[in-house]
């Protein structure tokens, strides 16, 4: 079985106010889902009002991620499954109960983890 992300950026939710509570619960719902299959690893989403820091090689330590990339922030949700097709389902599931697209990824295989 493979481990895969599911995520979107913060800026793919553009819900109505009056939808919110509606997406929170269909989203919570989808994860208890998941819990009681078994597939569920781990989620949440990155917290926003907290900067990021860049820890070098040397140790030293900076404020902001690395200059050149994207921000990285948004909901992430990381299943174990056995195929990508089910990963695509669970996936579309994410989706719909956030009202946004999903980016689906697979972690390589690391056998030392």
């Amino acid at each position: 079985m493979s481990k895969y992300l599911i995520s979107f950026p913060s800026a793919a939710m553009v819900v109505p106010a009056d939808e919110w509570e509606a997406v929170v619960r269909d989203s919570h719902a989808v994860i208890e889902e998941a819990k009681a299959a078994g597939v569920y690893v781990f989620g949440g989403g990155i917290d926003e009002s907290v900067s990021p820091m860049l820890v070098s090689t040397s140790g030293a330590v900076a404020e902001g991620g690395y200059p050149w990339a994207p921000a990285l922030n948004g909901g992430f949700t990381v299943l174990e499954l056995p195929s990508r097709d089910e990963a695509v389902v669970w996936a579309a599931r994410i989706a719909k109960a956030c009202r946004c697209d999903q980016e689906l990824r697979v972690f390589g295989y690391d056998p030392q983890s």
